[in-house]
């Protein structure tokens, strides 16, 4: 990996150097022509494919639907950073001056060993050239740690940055000459992966979004076995269906939320469960004492049982069930999975047994030894000096009721980034942070989740304006119903007391409350 890394070094010394030295006309570059990027030679990397694809309908195993795209080069490779190493990724360079001068680097979803080939669709239609990559393996099973720990480490961090030197050489070599800026955009692993290469690779892009980051991966996993075991019975059966999570979501809404449905700030909702709690011969449309106590540790999140120190924070109120999609409640990743989400981590990557009982898992002792042992997979730095000093801007955001990454964990990640870089308006220079409100993980939900954070970035790093506000949507069947602006944390946006409250522009941006 470092002769990979002198290699790209050397060549855009090399291409700096004769832009230097060139007369007062702009350079001219060749490139290869595609096919012939097969005979490319990259240190650790095998070029397995190199074929132009024609304008039109596009589609490959892994996309959820054929794309309309423009023609383009089709680049298939493998990176072995490491004898256990087998990450494959590919790359997709416009063709017929289509291409916008630009590189971006797409992120992927939980453990799948899969392209995210839908995110490079969109970034080609926007004249990027793209790279994706698999993380080092193929399918979702966690079984691919067991045993090798080199390829829990290409999935934690190592394949992105991989793929992202080894794809800017590629597009340098197709195009004669390196991409003028580099953007990479990821969404919950995705958004881990994104706050990794800011931390671990400062230098490998120029602009960063970060949706949802799962960045905190050993903590979170240990909170959804936390939460898992406080929402069944000894038995593992479910202590909540699907009706008494709606049920709580609705009473949250009622307590807290606006008139669409949406809680502008759930950590200042005081929503009790206990208002819930069934009267003497009450059935029906009330909770149980046992199922009380169970939302209210989800709310509380996960403690270490000896000091008390919180380890994980809780679930959002309003996250319980707010819609039909899988991840558009509890029911996704705490409540129908048979075993705790992700305790495979524990199984195959930490202590190495398939057989090992989630049971046995102790809050404190094996919290602190997974720290130890495989820390790695987390992405908590909060010093990104490196990565504002080169001139990086990094953007992330989430959903204030995220079912899978709760926002407080994310909130505190930016929080503590800020005490360490000297306090937030510091790091708005560089990095800002938006929550959604109403929006899950990623996507979906009763809020203004429809926009558009990649111009705002493009804006930010190749004309210098920082995003004060941005502009989402709610759409329902192919309809804009309402518009809201995104506000930098810890702004939030409130209504001027005067305007239409479905147009964006009757709201400002201000202080939120105290929490």
């Amino acid at each position: 990996m470092t002769a990979l890394r002198t290699v790209c070094i050397a060549l855009a010394a090399l291409v700096l150097s004769a832009a230097a030295a060139a007369p007062s006309t702009a350079p001219v570059f060749t490139g290869t022509p595609c096919d012939k990027l097969i005979a490319l030679t990259i240190p650790d990397v095998t070029i397995t494919a190199a074929a132009p694809v024609a304008a039109g309908p596009f589609t490959t195993q892994g996309m959820r639907q054929s794309a309309e795209l423009p023609a383009f080069c089709r680049v298939q490779g493998v990176a072995a950073p490491t004898a256990d190493s087998h990450i494959q990724f590919e790359v997709w360079i416009p063709q017929a001056g289509g291409w916008n001068g630009k590189f971006q680097e797409v992120g992927v979803g939980g453990y799948d060993g899969s392209i995210s080939y839908d995110a490079m669709a969109a970034g080609l239609k926007r004249g990027y050239a793209v790279a994706g990559n698999d993380v080092g393996h193929t399918g979702g099973d966690l079984k691919f740690g067991l045993g090798h720990p080199e390829k829990v480490i290409d999935w934690a961090w190592r394949a992105m940055h991989v793929s992202a030197v080894a794809g800017k050489l590629i597009v340098r070599n197709a195009t004669g000459r390196q991409p003028e800026h580099s953007y990479f955009i990821g969404c919950s692993t995705g958004g881990h992966q994104a706050l990794s290469e800011a931390q671990r690779f400062p230098a490998d892009f120029d602009g960063i979004i970060a949706g949802d980051p799962a960045y905190d991966r050993l903590h979170e996993t240990a909170a959804y076995l936390w939460s898992w075991t406080a929402t069944h019975d000894a038995s593992g059966a479910p202590l909540l269906s699907s009706a008494d999570l709606k049920l709580v979501t609705q009473a949250v809404v009622a307590t807290c939320g606006d008139r669409d449905g949406v809680i502008d700030e759930p950590r200042l909702c005081r929503f009790a469960p206990a208002t819930l709690l069934c009267k003497p011969g009450q059935t029906g449309r009330c909770l149980n004492q046992e199922q009380v106590d169970a939302v209210d540790k989800v709310y509380a999140g996960l403690r270490n049982p000896r000091t008390g120190e919180q380890i994980f924070p809780g679930w959002e109120r309003g996250s319980e069930n707010f819609g039909d999609a899988p991840l558009q409640g509890w029911n996704g990743f705490l409540i129908n999975p048979k075993a705790p989400m992700r305790s495979e981590v524990y199984a195959y990557f930490l202590f190495g047994d398939p057989n090992w009982d989630f049971r046995t898992f102790d809050f404190d002792r094996d919290v602190a030894y997974a720290d130890s042992a495989i820390g790695y997979m987390s992405a908590v730095d909060t010093d990104l000096g490196a990565f504002r000093a080169r001139g990086g801007k990094l953007l992330m955001y989430t959903g204030w009721i995220d079912p899978v990454a709760p926002p407080e964990d994310i909130a505190k990640y930016y929080d503590a980034v800020a005490g360490k870089m000297g306090g937030l308006r510091k790091v708005a220079e560089f990095y800002r942070f938006f929550m959604v409100p109403g929006m899950g993980h990623c996507q979906g939900g009763p809020g203004t989740t429809n926009f558009d954070m990649l111009t705002q970035l493009e804006n930010w790093v190749e004309h210098g304006r920082a995003p004060a506000r941005v502009v989402a949507s709610h759409v329902e069947n192919g309809v804009t119903t309402r518009t809201r602006p995104l506000c930098p944390y810890p702004q939030v946006a409130r209504w001027n007391g005067k305007g239409d409250r479905s147009k964006a522009e009757s709201f400002l941006c201000t202080a939120a409350k105290k929490s």
